[in-house]
């Protein structure tokens, strides 16, 4: 299973849709997702701390995904090149089958809006 966030509102308006394509297809080529819930929090933090609105975290099973999944070191801003012990995250090179949605989780924060775990 790989995972996906996105807003609560935003899953409200795309959840019986058949496919989701966030914004960053059409401006990266691809859908960003993480393995697992430690990365996801990590990366919630690092990237989407100041955001208020609600979030969920979209469990996806790869096996039922219609776009080709690839995981990928993170891009470097200098443009230099991913190490061999970097990371790797899965990018979904296509829209989101829905079908392919086995669990919708609340991303859960502290007093602080630090998020802490994963509903």
């Amino acid at each position: 299973m790989i995972l996906h966030l996105c807003s609560a509102a935003g899953w409200e308006r795309v959840r019986h849709q058949p496919h989701y394509a966030p914004d960053s297809l059409a401006t990266e080529g691809f859908v960003h997702c993480t393995g697992d819930d430690d990365t996801l929090i990590a990366v919630a933090n690092r990237f989407y701390v100041g955001v208020t609105e609600p979030m969920v975290v979209l469990g996806l099973d790869e096996a039922r995904l219609d776009a080709e999944v690839v995981w990928e070191a993170p891009a470097h801003p200098d443009g230099s090149p991913a190490q061999p012990d970097e990371p790797r995250f899965p990018h979904v090179y296509g829209p989101l089958l829905l079908s392919a949605v086995v669990s919708v989780r609340p991303l859960l924060r502290d007093g602080t809006g630090r998020f802490v775990g994963i509903g």
